[in-house]
């Protein structure tokens, strides 16, 4: 098959010049994505037009040639990287940005950074709130990807409640559009939606229109404290039920705060250490920040231990640096990191912080959890070394049982990180198996050659089994 693969890919040289890169520095980068495991290519294409997509498709359906699309490689749940081989496209030619400024929408590349999206519509006086942590890093088609979501989540929306409209290529080589740059659209299937998500398993995305709202014109920022994570999760409950909205609601457990405080050298509370925390954002019109304020404070006075607001941007920024430091910083608590983006209903908050707990307890491992209160996604983080058996054997453990746990508690296995290869042993827990033949069997219609980033979703892999690769990307975390 590989030698058949060699005689294609010549002829797709032949048709796409320089596009296509088959060095092997070139084949290496292309061989892996945040979840740092390897699979090498035989090509790797980075198109300068669009176009050159569906030439590419069109010769991997007639040769069965598997094809993995690509950003930055971002994603830790090895979505991007090539499992079976074959052609890699890189997408990071394809980012153009254009901003109506009338409209509100933004017309974009699949290869445009998230970030920069973001600083062209401020430009333009708009905003586009999701902001996945590799914002600086990732682009808007592996976001469409996997429907990333971020901080602001709870309050605006993930990707998907962005998307106005979808072009691309479906895995034949054909050119489709899914949807107008208009704010409505109601002829046929909403064939969008279902791109959305898909991480590359129904076609390829080169661009989209995306909805942009105005930007707020004014922030607060507060930081509290609690006794313990019960008592910080159903603190965030009251939050919600007095409908007391934050653009965005942090929360990082106490095993978070400790490895934050241990990075920086400094107690965020002094006198309160290792406490968990809960970080507050207020955004909208002037007024509506003002009128927040009263009732903010007093419920933070009412249920938090000790809590301070930010009075400038330097005041903001030193607020969220235990945030930003907690992720690197777990690493002094093992060399290995299972990192999953579960979903709890927030009627299950303090169940959900008592089982992780029982979990800490029972697999003897730190856990430490950080995330997005107002939607619900928590980052669970199983740490472990990898060489240590028993720790290892744990963590499998643990993994699973947290996933059928989030599960039963009417949760998702992942809010915004996707399936990929790494929780591909866990989908058959959150889907029935008439729910999981619908979803293939749409595989099947669209993807009738199984071509597009095949060995992902619905295919077994306990991407923990794999050896990592030893090295730093540039968004991993400080």
């Amino acid at each position: 098959m590989i030698a058949k693969h060699a005689l294609v890919t010549r002829q797709l040289k032949k048709r796409l010049g320089s596009s296509v890169d088959t060095s092997p520095k070139g084949l290496w980068a292309a061989s892996f994505d945040s979840s740092k495991i390897s699979f090498m290519p035989e090509a790797v294409i980075t198109p300068r037009q669009e176009k050159e997509i569906g030439v590419v498709l069109e010769l991997a359906n007639q040769y069965r040639v598997p094809v993995t699309v690509r950003g930055r490689g971002t994603t830790l749940m090895g979505s991007a990287a090539p499992v079976r081989g074959g052609w890699v496209i890189d997408m990071l030619r394809l980012n153009k940005i254009t901003i109506d400024a009338d409209a509100g929408m933004a017309h974009v590349g699949a290869g445009a950074k998230t970030g920069d999206i973001q600083r062209a519509a401020a430009k333009k006086g708009w905003f586009y709130p999701p902001d996945p942590s590799s914002k600086e890093y990732c682009t808007i088609g592996g976001n469409i990807a996997c429907n990333a979501g971020g901080m602001h989540g709870g309050k605006y929306g993930v990707t998907r409640d962005f998307v106005i409209a979808l072009r691309g290529f479906l895995p034949t080589g054909e050119y489709v559009e899914w949807g107008t740059a208009t704010k409505k659209f109601a002829a046929g299937f909403n064939l969008r939606d279902l791109w959305i998500g898909s991480e590359g398993m129904l076609g390829i995305v080169t661009g989209a229109v995306l909805k942009l709202i105005p930007q707020p014109a004014a922030r607060w920022t507060l930081l509290t404290a609690f006794k313990d994570e019960v008592s910080a999760l159903k603190s965030a409950r009251v939050l919600f039920r007095a409908r007391l909205q934050p653009a965005i609601c942090e929360f990082l457990d106490r095993e978070s705060v400790v490895c934050a405080e241990r990075a920086t050298g400094k107690t965020v509370f002094p006198g309160q250490a290792g406490r968990p925390v809960i970080l507050l954002e207020f955004a909208g019109a002037l007024s509506e920040v003002e009128d927040l304020k009263f009732d903010v404070l007093a419920w933070a006075q009412a249920n938090a231990v000790a809590y301070k607001e930010a009075h400038s941007r330097a005041e903001v920024e030193e607020l969220w640096e235990v945030r930003r430091k907690c992720s690197g910083a777990m690493f002094e608590l093992g060399d290995a990191k299972l990192n999953e983006d579960i979903v709890v209903p927030m009627r299950n908050y303090e169940k959900f912080a008592r089982f992780l707990t029982g979990l800490k307890r029972k697999s003897r491992l730190p856990i430490p959890t950080f995330g997005h209160l107002a939607d619900g996604n928590l980052h669970v983080n199983i740490m472990y070394h990898r060489d240590n058996a028993t720790e290892t054997k744990a963590a499998e453990a643990a993994v699973e049982l947290l996933m059928k746990t989030v599960v039963a508690f009417g949760g998702a296995i992942s809010g915004e990180h996707g399936i990929g290869l790494a929780k591909t042993p866990f989908l058959r827990i959150q889907h029935r198996p008439a729910q999981m033949k619908a979803m293939q069997a749409v595989k099947r219609a669209l993807d009738p050659r199984g071509i597009c980033n095949p060995g992902k979703m619905f295919s077994v892999v306990r991407i923990w089994k794999y050896p990592k690769m030893k090295l730093k990307l540039p968004w991993d975390h400080k």
